[in-house]
């Protein structure tokens, strides 16, 4: 029992902190940037984002929540016609302490994940999927179907 409320715990403080802690913080900075009359929010949230998963099903529909609400934004920004960006970036693995284990799939080099976050905010992309390669398994996601998904 003891396990199974501390799996609750991490749940609950995934969810406070990738959905109530980033509408938080996104609200506030494009209500800055509406005032403002310009802007740049930079979001991440993650290839996760896509499907629900096994290993913390709080995560993935954490980050799907982030990429729906910069999207939303993104809407609500458009209509207002004002010159502010939203950038969803969405990183596979990266080689941070966070991401530990023998031979993660893809798992790129801080600085090159880093790099290509930059270029993404600077060339002004709604949507970057970092490394470059997560592009396509993000395709692959969206399309497999859900009878083949669940048994990976």
């Amino acid at each position: 029992m003891m396990n199974c409320i501390k799996k609750l715990k991490i749940e609950h403080d995934t969810i406070q902190t990738n959905v109530t802690g980033f509408a938080a913080f996104a609200n506030v900075a494009i209500q800055y940037f509406i005032e403002k009359g310009t802007g740049h929010l930079v979001g991440i949230s993650s290839i996760a984002s896509l499907r629900g998963g096994k290993e913390s099903p709080a995560y993935n529909a954490s980050k799907a929540f982030e990429s729906n609400y910069m999207e939303g934004l993104r809407q609500k920004i458009t209509g207002l016609r004002l010159p502010i960006i939203v950038t969803d970036i969405k990183p596979g693995f990266v080689k941070t302490d966070m991401a530990k284990g023998e031979g993660i799939f893809w798992a790129a080099p801080a600085d090159k994940a880093a790099m290509q976050i930059y270029n993404a905010i600077k060339r002004k992309k709604s949507h970057a999927y970092i490394t470059h390669q997560w592009r396509f398994i993000a395709w692959l996601l969206k399309v497999l179907p859900a009878r083949i998904y669940e048994r990976l």
